[in-house]
């Protein structure tokens, strides 16, 4: 079992930065990959950026050059760095972890003012 807790999401305005962070707990020796999803008001959970454990990263179009995934493996922590923030961006994050299985935080709530 793998447990995911985020925090770090707030208010922010259009250009300010933010850092989101998710710390794993649990049976992390078996985490294979670790990513970042959102959920924009009615819209559906879309893929932001993933990270392997061999430090690999991955990032979806709208957030590319913007946003930078990294980890702590020593903390079992994975960090969002969201950088010139859009109202666009404003939505739900979702920490998830790969681990035989895939295994989601609760979120955090992300608003970006115009």
């Amino acid at each position: 079992q793998v447990q995911l807790v985020e925090s770090g999401g707030g208010l922010v305005q259009s250009g300010g930065s933010l850092r989101l962070s998710c710390a794993a707990s649990g049976s992390i020796f078996s985490i294979n990959a670790m990513g970042w999803y959102r959920q924009a008001p009615g819209k559906q959970r879309e893929l932001v950026a993933t990270i392997t454990s061999g430090g690999s990263t991955n990032y979806a179009d709208s957030v590319k050059g913007r946003f930078t995934i990294s980890r702590d493996n020593a903390k079992n922590t994975v960090y969002l760095q969201m950088n010139s923030l859009k109202p666009e961006d404003t939505a739900v994050y979702y920490c998830t972890a790969v681990a035989g299985m895939r295994y989601w935080g609760k979120g955090t709530l992300v608003t970006v003012s115009s």
